[in-house]
């Protein structure tokens, strides 16, 4: 792998006697990593369910490597259902150190393409509200497929720009993750097309994008709220010093020691001119653990206004029909009635909406709560999100097949099968796993897994 020359020069200035032993990773292989999403099985069940050869990560108790030539778990039906997420092992960290808990509000504000909105979404168990933020229209795509498949119920999913939440948000969330775009120096290994892009230029550009998100996201968090940012650069000036810049003009937050530290090195504020509060900082080193480059901080407010008592914002109305088909849907279909509302309407799909979430007008919304499907005029088609939030137990009509059956990837190429079962909406599930939904009528279970989806096994 040939680096860029400035490149190498700047980490021997600051790596000096230890930079043969990092540039040797380049030599090596990335380490590969899986975290089980809890949202739908634990750990330890995972452990006795999935066929891999799984070593934990340390830093992250649902955190596993695997071995990339033995296992292809991105390409298990085990993954399609969403029992867990291919992650980075060092990409796991931030959210870690953030810990959000259930019932907060907790906003991602890059959240694409999904691996750590995920992660936050397991480590709120679904409750309380996530609002998902991602400016690329593209991103955003798989942001929304990523938390449908891991069954996250409790997401909002915007695409706006910071600063244009800041007011409609202030002194509002408890938590917020800002994973910075950045120039990507922890990820040359991994992925060689950031190292064509990167240059000195990128690095002073990507400091002044991090730092104007900062400074958009520091009035959107309440006093005694965290705050993690994290990129996966090497850059002093990206980390350590745009913190340092941060910091000198918002006296109420200060650095906070990073939980698990122990698996990490410190930060290096002496490198950048800064604080040495930023020691407290961590960063990620792939000559040091089984990872990429990152670099983490957890900073705490102590002061700033509460937010104003807002009202809840008003949501496009659902008239009469909506509400008929989609009753009519949960008599006949579900065990009980799991989504009360409230309820919006977004042309004809469906979405459970958050009680008490400022108004969306003037926002661009991809998700404004959790989508059910779509209204029609004389039926309710449930969405593919639906069916993965869903248990067995939950729904009165449901098909179960093993990981290996022939029929279960007839289903995922999109075919209908033959079916005795009763006529209705039925769950189709692997090990009774939700995996996606299926009619039956006229003695088939005419199939229902979204063409974007299908698997292409000829």
């Amino acid at each position: 792998m040939r680096l860029p020359e400035d490149y190498v020069k700047q980490m021997e200035i600051l790596l000096k006697e230890e930079i043969d032993s990092f540039l040797s990773t380049y030599q090596e292989e990335p380490s590969r990593g899986l975290r089980i999403n809890s949202l739908k099985i634990s750990a330890d069940e995972a452990m006795d369910r999935l066929p891999f050869d799984l070593t934990p990560i340390p830093w992250c108790k649902e955190g596993f490597f695997y071995d990339h030539h033995r296992d292809r778990p991105g390409k298990h039906v085990f993954h399609a259902a969403g029992l867990y997420y291919i992650q980075d092992p060092s990409a796991m960290s931030p959210v870690e150190t953030l810990d959000p808990r259930p019932e907060e509000r907790v906003l991602d504000l890059c959240a694409a393409p999904g691996g750590k909105t995920t992660q936050l979404a397991a480590k709120m168990e679904g409750r309380g509200v996530l609002v998902a933020n991602e400016i690329s229209r593209e991103r955003r795509k798989a942001l929304v497929e990523n938390l449908e498949r891991c069954g996250v119920k409790n997401a909002i999913v915007l695409g706006e720009h910071p600063a244009h939440l800041t007011a409609r948000f202030t002194g509002w969330f408890d938590r917020i993750l800002i994973d910075a775009p950045c120039s990507g120096e922890g990820m040359f290994r991994k992925d060689p097309e950031t190292m064509e892009r990167w240059s000195i230029r990128s690095t002073e550009s990507a400091a002044d994008l991090q730092l104007e998100i900062l400074e958009a996201a520091a009035p959107m968090l309440k006093p005694g709220g965290r705050l993690t940012y994290s990129t996966c650069t090497f850059n002093p000036r990206e980390n350590e010093g745009v913190l340092d810049r941060f910091l000198g003009s918002h006296p109420e937050f200060h650095p906070v020691e990073v939980p698990g530290s122990t698996h990490f090195r410190a930060a290096r504020p002496d490198w950048a001119g800064a604080t040495e509060a930023l020691y407290k900082a961590v960063r990620l080193w792939p000559h040091c653990l089984r990872g990429e480059g990152h670099f983490v901080a957890l900073l705490e407010k102590t002061a700033g206004e509460e937010g104003t008592r807002q009202k809840p914002g008003k949501f496009p109305p659902v008239h009469g029909d909506a509400k008929q088909v989609y009753r009519q849907f949960v008599a006949e279909t579900l065990s009980t009635d799991l989504f009360p509302g409230p309820f919006t309407l977004y042309g004809d799909h469906l979405y459970q909406v958050p009680a008490d979430f400022p108004s969306m007008r003037g926002l661009v919304v991809d998700r404004p709560g959790f989508h059910l499907g779509q209204a029609k005029r004389n039926h309710f088609a449930p969405s593919h999100a639906l069916a993965l939030a869903l248990t067995p137990e939950q729904v009165k009509r449901v098909v179960s097949f093993h990981p290996d059956d022939e029929a279960l990837f007839r289903y995922l190429r999109g075919e209908a099968l033959p079916s005795d079962g009763d006529k209705g909406w039925t769950l189709v599930t692997v090990d009774r796993f939700p995996i996606g939904w299926g009619k039956v009528s006229g003695g088939l279970l005419k199939n229902h897994y979204p063409k974007w989806l299908r698997w292409d096994l000829a």
